[in-house]
């Protein structure tokens, strides 16, 4: 039972890998591949860790396991928000079909007490 359980977190694990790259491949701007890569990779990497817990089973691999999980939990949207944060202060363009830019309003002249520049 445990080897079932083992490959279909890993086979789970390696489809949503599969589908951040076809994110990658099929998604029009910078801003959604991200989300995309973001997104399916931080799941595809926990299932195929939580597949590799189950499949040693041992107490000290497995916590080592659930903090690396944590830590992925934490690290990836934080660092893809930074990333696109970035992107969009460069003016990497955004698709043309994007109705709503929520950034913009909260980026303008008037509005400077979050991203004001210290000196």
């Amino acid at each position: 039972m445990k080897e079932i359980i083992t490959i279909v977190l890993l086979i789970g694990g390696a489809s949503f890998f599969l589908i951040a790259a076809l994110g990658l491949a099929r998604f029009p701007d910078f801003y959604t591949r991200m989300h995309a890569a973001a997104k399916g990779s931080a799941f595809g990497a926990v299932l195929m860790l939580l597949g590799v817990a189950v499949h040693f089973s041992a107490f000290w691999t497995s916590m080592e396991i659930i903090v690396i999980i944590l830590f992925l939990f934490i690290t990836t949207p934080v660092a893809a928000h930074m990333i696109a944060r970035a992107a969009y202060r460069r003016n990497v363009p955004m698709y043309q079909g994007t109705d709503i830019d929520e950034l913009a309003s909260s980026l303008s002249p008037d509005n400077t007490s979050e991203d004001a520049s210290p000196g």
